[in-house]
């Protein structure tokens, strides 16, 4: 893929129906590019194709508009892999979408949104005078706390309401914007996007548990060495309350700050084996409160005191 491209482009093709999805594909693959693969299209929607559309590229993400006066449907045909993120945002008419064609699973209607990791390009059906968005984005960086899950809500969710700002001006600034901010901007699209995984987080849903609950661990191992490691960070970082996480947590059976702890005594275990520093050094490092308490945690889990352990292990 090459992820340094930008590019947009604008097609109004609502008064050249015969023309129309010609003038688009041809558009679409000279601006945007096979990495967005395009669906195949119906015969009825090749034949009376007019909308109004716009496409900027950034990067490894896409912004797309669209306002059909026509109806639009996908036709029967190969599916393409598109390991991506989507997010449909419907201002008007509807977006049905699934995974065969006439086979509908999800309608996004007027006022709400639909973020879902898309392993292969879905069918889809708008029917007449239907404006909405679609957002495309690298899966990596959704992978842990999208999951297999999706996520909805209404389009005037703050997160939306901010990630659809951003990436307005993103499209009208993207001429005159340098190399470094072409990559901010595609950044900030991303992080906006991940902002909008935690929508419904702080509801008591048990499916999102797992997710929320592996985010605060990967989270807390990059900072475990750090003083202000705590369960409010951690749901400060995330996005939810402390007691959305401490539930995500406790659906495992286990509670944030024991994770915490059993990570630290971990690493401070095999420091007590791979250097020479002093116990109370190891215990500083790993912010316990003193050496005794350090020794005190260490033996109730390993059954020695930390000097007794490097005594019988090196």
């Amino acid at each position: 893929m090459d992820d340094n491209k930008t590019a947009s482009f604008s097609l109004d093709s609502r008064r050249a129906a015969t023309t129309g999805r010609d003038d688009f594909e041809r558009s679409w693959r000279t601006h945007v590019g096979d990495e967005f693969p395009l669906p195949r299209f119906s015969a009825a929607t090749a034949t009376d194709f007019r909308l109004r559309f716009r496409a900027t590229r950034v990067r490894d993400v896409a912004i797309t508009s669209v306002d059909g006066a026509s109806a639009a449907q996908t036709a029967d045909g190969p599916s393409h892999d598109a390991d991506q993120v989507r997010l449909w945002l419907v201002h008007s008419g509807a977006w049905a979408l699934g995974s065969k064609r006439n086979s509908v699973e999800h309608t996004v209607v007027a006022g709400r949104f639909l973020l879902r990791h898309a392993a292969r390009m879905h069918h889809f059906a708008l029917p007449p005078h239907t404006s909405a968005q679609c957002i495309v984005l690298p899966a990596a960086p959704f992978s842990l706390l999208l999951g297999g899950r999706e996520v909805a809500g209404h389009a005037d969710a703050a997160e939306v309401r901010l990630l659809v700002a951003h990436a307005g001006m993103v499209e009208e600034a993207l001429p005159d914007l340098s190399p470094a901010g072409v990559q901010a901007a595609r950044d900030t699209l991303v992080e906006l996007a991940t902002a909008v995984t935690h929508y419904g987080f702080d509801d008591v849903n048990t499916r999102l548990a797992p997710a929320l609950a592996q985010a605060a661990k990967n989270l807390a191992e990059q900072r475990l060495a750090d003083a202000d490691l705590s369960p409010a960070m951690l749901a400060r970082e995330l996005n939810v309350s402390v007691r959305t996480l401490q539930r995500a947590f406790a659906a495992g059976g286990e509670s944030v700050t024991a994770y915490i702890r059993e990570r630290r005594l971990e690493l401070a275990r095999q420091a007590l084996l791979a250097s020479r520093l002093a116990v109370s050094e190891i215990a500083a490092h790993w912010q316990f409160a003193d050496a005794s308490h350090f020794s005190r945690a260490f033996k109730q889990r390993y059954g020695l005191t930390p000097t007794e352990y490097a005594r019988k292990n090196t």
